[in-house]
């Protein structure tokens, strides 16, 4: 069972040299149907690809079509040609253009002309979780089931420093050997893996270049990531108290816009978190089971930020979830 690579034209920001841009996602289909009625998006972390979820895909596909999606400057998306572009708006408008494309695939193939008759659930990792609650607070959008793995409102602060020491570093391995064993050193908060189940997550991570490998996707995608934190730097020099209350107060801004696209979620809700993880707080993760979708919780030991969704463990309550009757 292996997956086929599609391509979807997308309109807002352009691809490099001004072109047209195209978002890329593989689909996994073993039902039997060429239309079935029900479809798991699945979309990853921030410096991550589709094929993250191969496992998982696998797992589902015999009761439902798996879309797994590269978001834009990842894998086999085209890269934009303004860095700055690579945002959470960017990446909402591009797969609300998707899930559209979904809909409108499905009924012209069964000529129903019921626009919610494809069930589409949505399992997000990080980065592809807070996609997801942004277009599953709109009930436009028709999400019938939403796992965020391990995000919600809040995002630790010491997290973000953490993955802004490496997201743009663009190394060449000379083996993907090399490259294993360099992206465990950044990843051990994944969790223990395999040295076969680490290899099969890192092969996709990888685009050759002359001298070996370096990673699948454009290292802009740091751009806005590290203008908000030098510019947060730079205050804090110029006049620390001052920076340290604007800081205060744009993370309480924020925080509130996103527990508002929280709490206007009405889709069943399932919430992995990683024990040790440095992203989600245990405390925040509680909260979200009190408020909003009242998420039901499910932690794993051992694992910080985020499950891969690779264990058995996890595939499990993911699958029993989201074929649930």
């Amino acid at each position: 069972m292996e997956p086929l690579l599609h391509h979807l034209p997308v309109p807002g920001p352009r691809a490099k040299h001004g072109e047209p841009r195209r978002i890329a996602w593989w689909e996994w289909n073993a039902t039997g149907l060429a239309h079935p009625d029900h479809v798991v998006v699945c979309v990853h972390g921030l410096t991550r690809q589709a094929r993250d979820f191969d496992v998982l895909a696998r797992a589902l596909a015999p009761q439902a079509a798996v879309v797994c999606v590269d978001v834009a400057g990842r894998g086999h998306s085209d890269w934009l040609e303004d860095p700055m572009a690579y945002q959470i708006p960017t990446y909402v408008s591009d797969l609300a253009v998707l899930l559209a494309h979904l809909r409108q695939r499905h009924a012209q193939a069964t000529g129903s002309a019921e626009p919610y008759a494809l069930r589409i659930d949505w399992v997000g990792t990080s980065m592809g979780g807070l996609i997801g609650m942004a277009l599953a607070s709109q009930p436009a959008m028709g999400l019938h089931r939403l796992v965020l793995n391990d995000v919600g409102p809040v995002l630790e602060p010491a997290a973000i420093e953490r993955i802004a020491q490496y997201v743009g570093t663009m190394p060449v391995f000379p083996t993907e050997q090399a490259a294993a064993d360099a992206l465990w050193e950044v990843s051990r908060t994944f969790g223990p893996h395999t040295p076969e189940q680490w290899m099969a997550l890192t092969r996709p991570m990888l685009r050759p270049v002359e001298g070996g490998w370096t990673l699948h996707y454009d290292p802009a995608i740091a751009v806005p990531f590290r203008a908000l934190l030098e510019a947060q730097r730079a205050a804090q020099a110029a006049d620390p108290a001052a920076a340290a209350d604007a800081q205060r107060s744009a993370q309480q801004a924020g925080e509130a816009t996103l527990w508002a696209i929280y709490d206007a979620i009405t889709c069943p809700t399932l919430l992995l978190r990683g024990a040790e993880s440095d992203l989600l707080s245990r405390e925040t993760a509680l909260a979200m089971t009190q408020r909003g979708p009242r998420a039901r919780l499910v932690e794993f030991a051992g694992v910080g930020h985020a499950p891969t969704l690779v264990q058995p463990d996890q595939v499990q309550v993911v699958r029993d979830f989201l074929l649930a009757p």
